[in-house]
């Protein structure tokens, strides 16, 4: 009996001092779940007002009842950090501008059925559409006086000839035909995400500020493109375009131009070979800025920054020597600018002085693609004060909002805290190594599982980024997050051929694409985790999306290593794409040496499809049945292809979905869990 109440004490003292450690620990959170994607928001589209005092931003967020993207309209005050929603209702909110006094602010909405154009007054909190225009309105730009705003909207071309004179039978009333023939002549006849396009082309127009009927500057079947910026004077709109007759087949020719309000006259600005684009003119009205890039037939240039005389047309280089890609120029003042850049995965923004000097003011912009972690983020700059606002992004969080104040940084939101805050993520830990190619540098990153022993292997993929100039960063992304949750340890890296390494590095894969030498990059980053005690190299995966489809295609004809493949919007024969896609010409004319019957060879060594009698992985192709990018066609020769030679593999076909095929939450959420489904089946317990 003693024994037995000795033993019940010492049990009772073990629990109590358990539960008192227990009570110690921080909870234990739990690791990102699926549904958890729902629950996600970032911002994006941030515009600081000219005076620095206030930040318009759209909130992005998922509706989980509509599968779809709510974007509301929210203002902080830079001083306070007052968080306030303007709009945040069941309409959709776009393209914040401010006036030049910062007392409004242009927005467009489907708040009134239709996208329009709409003005907000900060004192009154007073709103109203200014436009009852037939399509969307885009590339907002107020006048200097702000009297009148700017903006460009498709308009309809008129039917050709051809079109006029096919005869109709009309049709008696009540009857149910089928839908009308579509009649295709453009050269450019379609979009991704749209589908077959009618022949509309952007045009610019101007709109009294307080409201009235929006009036056509521009006119023809051209190729006109923001952004619009406003002489001094107010009396011109400057913008890019190529008015060439031919300009569909000239997939690398812009110019300025410039068109007066008063009587719609077009001038000519510059002729360069190449583009000119991303004109903003100073706040004296004296200079114009605006980038140019070579018309080169290859896959990458960089962009240089240049200034032109309003008064006298001359030109000059700003900086046409810094070795990555300036993107967005802004003008603080007359004396110095901003542009952004993207440098070793990360993006930046900086100030060029107008003797070519570049400064980095932050580094740390990012955050706006929610799956994958894209280098991808935008800024904007209080023209009077030089207060920059960003989204701003981690590798734990998406896009928030922060401010740059005479170099101090300030976060001044945190739309995830009740989400992400609350959940387990993988480490995400940077890393570079040599290509067993050639020895060239690769840098990239890696995910742990949350609950990362070290020491112990781990089943590991690589996931393989689109492009393929683009680029990865340390960011936050819900996929890889979700990957790593489920026991894999993620790579992810910018192979030769990626940006933010400067034009060389970029120009790696010219002729290249897809080939050994990408292979090779990827391959040595899983022999590196082998090495470093991390990858188990038994239990190997390999995805990817679009240019990563298509890695992921090609390396499955070369090794037999991976225990299986996902392979989303893959290219499988370059001739049928390039046939067949959206992006034809300017593929055909800047990454292949000639047109596919002119080169068959070259075209076919570059296709997974000549490698397709060495695959033996189990392969899952994941592709939206309405891309116009990457045609589904090209999934299924694939798959048809590996049915053929009894290869395990399953073609997973997403309704109504274009290239974009992550663009609603559900998904997302798809094409993880689909591909964990697929790597589970072959993983080694």
């Amino acid at each position: 009996m003693k024994t037995i109440t000795l033993l019940s004490l010492c049990i009772s003292a073990s629990l109590l001092t358990s539960t008192a450690f227990a009570e110690q620990q921080p909870p234990i959170k739990p690791k990102l779940q699926a549904e958890d994607i729902f629950a996600l928001e970032h911002a994006n589209h941030v515009q600081i007002s000219p005076d620095g005092k206030h930040i318009a931003y759209i909130r992005n967020s998922f509706d989980i009842m509509t599968d779809s993207t709510r974007r509301s309209l929210w203002l902080i005050d830079t001083k306070t950090g007052t968080h306030t929603p303007l709009f945040a209702d069941n309409h959709s909110y776009a393209n914040p501008t401010w006036s030049p006094d910062g007392k409004r602010l242009a927005f467009t909405s489907n708040r009134s059925g239709r996208n329009q154009i709409h003005v907000f007054w900060l004192a009154e909190q007073r709103v109203t559409a200014i436009t009852e225009v037939a399509k969307s309105p885009n590339n907002l730009a107020w006048s200097p006086d702000g009297q009148q705003l700017a903006f460009m909207m498709a308009v309809n071309a008129e039917k050709s000839d051809f079109a006029k004179s096919v005869k109709s039978v009309k049709k008696p009333e009540q009857a149910k035909w089928g839908a009308a023939p579509v009649i295709v002549e453009r050269t450019l006849y379609q979009r991704d995400g749209q589908g077959v396009t009618a022949s509309a082309y952007q045009q610019v127009f101007v709109v009294p500020s307080d409201g009235g009927s929006a009036r056509q500057l521009t006119s023809g079947a051209y190729k006109h493109q923001g952004p619009l910026a406003w002489s001094g004077d107010g009396k011109q709109l400057i913008f890019s375009a190529n008015r060439d007759k031919d300009w569909e087949y000239q997939s690398r020719e812009s110019d300025l131009w410039q068109v007066t309000l008063a009587d719609h006259k077009l001038q000519q600005l510059t002729d360069w070979p190449g583009q000119e684009y991303a004109a903003t003119v100073s706040a004296n009205g004296k200079s114009l800025a605006f980038l140019h890039a070579s018309n080169a037939p290859v896959p990458y240039t960089n962009a240089s920054l240049h200034q032109m005389n309003r008064r006298s047309g001359e030109t000059r280089v700003i900086n046409d020597s810094f070795d990555r890609r300036f993107e967005s120029p802004q003008w603080i003042g007359s004396d110095r600018l901003t542009v952004q850049y993207a440098d070793r995965g990360r993006v930046t923004v900086a100030e060029v002085s107008l003797q070519g000097k570049v400064t980095p003011r932050v580094t740390d912009v990012g955050g706006t693609y929610t799956s994958r972690p894209y280098s991808m983020g935008m800024y904007s700059v209080a023209s009077q004060t030089g207060t920059i606002a960003y989204t701003y992004g981690t590798a734990y969080d998406l896009a928030n909002v922060a401010v740059d104040v005479k170099g101090k940084q300030r976060v001044l939101t945190q739309l995830n805290a009740d989400v992400l805050g609350q959940r387990t993520l993988g480490e995400v830990r940077e890393l570079t190594y040599a290509s067993s190619f050639d020895a060239t540098e690769i840098h990239g990153w890696y995910i742990l599982p949350p609950d990362y022993e070290e020491g112990k292997r781990y089943p590991t993929m690589v996931e393989i980024h689109g492009g393929p100039h683009l680029s990865y960063g340390p960011f936050f992304a819900a996929e890889h997050q979700r990957y790593a949750a489920e026991g894999y340890v993620v790579l992810y890296v910018n192979y030769r051929g990626s940006t933010s390494y400067g034009e060389d590095f970029a120009m790696l894969l010219d002729g290249h694409y897809a080939s050994e030498r990408d292979h090779a990059d990827h391959m040595s980053g899983l022999d590196t985790l082998i090495e470093m005690g991390i990858a188990d190299p038994d239990n190997l995966f390999i995805a990817g999306g679009s240019a990563g489809g298509i890695a992921t295609a090609y390396a499955i004809g070369l090794t037999d290593r991976f225990k299986a493949a996902a392979a989303t919007n893959p290219v499988i024969n370059w001739v049928s794409k390039t046939l067949t896609a959206d992006s034809s010409i300017g593929q055909i004319q800047n990454q292949f040496p000639a047109m596919p019957w002119e080169d068959l060879a070259h075209y076919w060594q570059r296709s997974p499809l000549s490698l397709v009698g060495n695959v033996t992985t189990p392969t899952l192709l994941f592709t939206g049945e309405k891309d116009r990018r990457t045609p589904m066609a090209e999934t299924e020769q694939f798959y048809q292809a590996l049915q053929l030679q009894q290869v395990d593999t399953v073609m997973v076909r997403v309704p109504d979905a274009y290239h974009g095929v992550t663009a609603k939450p559900s998904r997302i959420i798809a094409k993880v869990e689909h591909t964990l489904a697929w790597f589970e089946r072959y993983r080694s317990k």
